[in-house]
């Protein structure tokens, strides 16, 4: 592949990366991973290698974007910090070990667990009956770290960041207002991205076939160019998601969904 369609390609993947992020409190890796599975399969590396590169990039990604965007989301009040510290506690250990098995399973089944996670949390998000907007929140602590638990998991194998089936579950299990879940969930990010970068430097040291320029399953080149972009446009998501209706928000992020869970199965 030639060098400047590989920059642009990342380039502009960083900018739609960063305004997800923001605006729907995912980490945007369904649409890094396929992008950069799909630029580094070019170049001649192997599908397993690849897809586990694309992960962990993936999550280097996400880690300042979601700093970015929490900011934003922090400054009009949408992040609850209660949550967000006992479901990132658990969920950056959760993460590390998600990593750690996403290194030792083959690359088409993670793709299709990918696919399938995301489709079915796009579906229960459609058909659940939606809280009202004056619901507040539920408390506890062993909900939330049992949610981080599983968000975490899923970032460290899956190279999600785990937004985007955190924000469904925030919504629907614990009454959350969609756009307190969304920045909720963008916080809690951080704390998966942090574990699942770890992991995947660790397990990817001395492997062979990794591509030039890369620790581990981090890939350099890509993580600045698609991190450069993506830090300071989540800071629009994030000026959007509060400028558009709740039941609007919530639509576009079903359609997202769908589209990339397709797409990873193979089906779109």
């Amino acid at each position: 592949m030639d060098i400047l369609l590989y920059i642009i390609a990342l380039i502009i993947t960083g900018a739609m990366v960063g305004f997800a992020s923001g605006l729907l409190g995912v980490g945007g890796g369904f649409i890094m991973v396929p992008v950069q599975f799909f630029l580094l399969t070019s170049i001649g590396v192997d599908p397993t290698i690849a897809i586990r590169v694309a992960f962990g990039t993936s999550l280097a990604v996400i880690l300042p974007t979601a700093i970015s965007g929490t900011i934003g989301h922090k400054r009009r009040n949408a992040v609850l910090v209660r949550p967000t510290i006992l479901m990132g506690i658990s969920g950056v250990l959760a993460s590390f070990a998600g990593g750690t098995l996403a290194t030792n399973i083959p690359g088409d089944y993670l793709k299709l667990a990918f696919g399938v996670l995301v489709f079915l949390a796009a579906v229960w998000m459609l058909v659940a009956k939606y809280p009202d907007n004056d619901t507040k929140p539920k408390e506890g602590v062993i909900p939330y770290i049992l949610i981080g638990l599983f968000a975490g998991s899923l970032s460290g194998l899956l190279g999600i960041g785990g937004g985007i089936v955190l924000v469904p579950i925030l919504v629907f299990l614990m009454n959350f207002n969609l756009r307190t879940a969304i920045g909720t969930s963008t916080a809690v990010l951080v704390f998966t991205a942090i574990g699942g970068v770890v992991s995947y430097i660790i397990n990817g040291i001395n492997v062979p076939g990794i591509p030039p320029y890369s620790i581990g399953y981090i890939n350099l080149v890509q993580l600045v160019l698609l991190a450069c972009i993506s830090t300071p446009v989540a800071q629009l998501g994030v000026r959007v998601s509060h400028n558009i209706p709740e039941k609007q928000l919530k639509y576009i992020y079903i359609v997202v969904m769908i589209y990339i869970s397709l797409k990873m199965m193979g089906l779109a």
